[in-house]
């Protein structure tokens, strides 16, 4: 059943949900900075092949209402989720995701890492990923590169095949955007080299009242990045 909301807290209850190969250090900046508002919980992403399983996971171990954020493979989810349980979902935050589904060209890259992580060649998926995810020069900050490839490293090949499968067999929600009622939060990296600024816009023009942020000296993994400007987005988010 889901966690009883306490009546005594005013903190808004806040599920953050990571991306591919991430996990709860991709939102610890805000998980710290937003405790004084928000009760935020990160959930685990890593057990189901399908946005559908992922979304029920989470369902099962809500409250009964909470506000939303995911960050790409996240996004993917917390789209499922709002879809599917509107009356649960009070706010939704996108970040650095898109509506659309896997092209041919971005299912078949990530069947050759699949089978990289299948070969017993793991190791070698998340340097490759890398360039995709941060700007050049937070690749070269040995902190936040080190942040990545321990978060992978620790979701581990198992879940990666998962996760992947999971991403590759998603929808296409661009038709389904306009029933989405709650506040919305759609922000994104301005140089995110996976999910780039047009793809949220092309959210922020579906989802009624949108907000669309794009942050700057930024890329794919924007909480880490970015993360007092991230931060503030979602406060304000979380405060409208």
């Amino acid at each position: 059943m889901p966690a009883a909301a306490d009546p005594a807290d005013p903190r808004t209850p806040l599920i953050l949900l990571p991306g591919l190969l991430c996990d709860a250090a991709l939102w610890a900046p805000q998980v710290t900075a937003l405790r004084d508002i928000a009760d935020p919980v990160v959930a685990d992403l890593t057990q189901d092949d399908s946005l559908g399983g992922m979304a029920e996971r989470v369902l099962a171990t809500a409250p009964p209402r909470f506000a939303l954020a995911g960050l790409s493979m996240g996004g993917y989810v917390a789209l499922t989720l709002a879809l599917r349980a509107p009356e649960r979902v009070t706010r939704l935050a996108l970040l650095d995701t898109n509506a659309r589904p896997d092209t041919f060209e971005q299912s078949e890259r990530r069947r050759a890492l699949m089978a990289l992580a299948e070969a017993g060649r793991f190791a070698e998926v998340a340097p490759q990923l890398l360039p995709m995810l941060l700007t050049p020069a937070h690749q070269a900050d040995d902190t936040l590169a080190r942040t990545v490839l321990d978060m992978a490293e620790r979701i581990g090949p198992q879940a990666f095949v998962r996760q992947q499968t999971a991403i590759m067999t998603r929808p296409d929600r661009r038709r389904e955007l306009g029933r989405i009622r709650c506040p919305t939060l759609v922000l994104c990296g301005r140089d995110d080299a996976l999910t780039p600024p047009a793809l949220h816009e092309e959210m922020r023009d579906g989802i009624r009242d949108a907000t669309l942020e794009v942050v700057d000296a930024c890329g794919h993994l924007s909480p880490l990045e970015q993360p007092a400007a991230v931060t503030a987005a979602l406060r304000a988010w979380l405060t409208a």
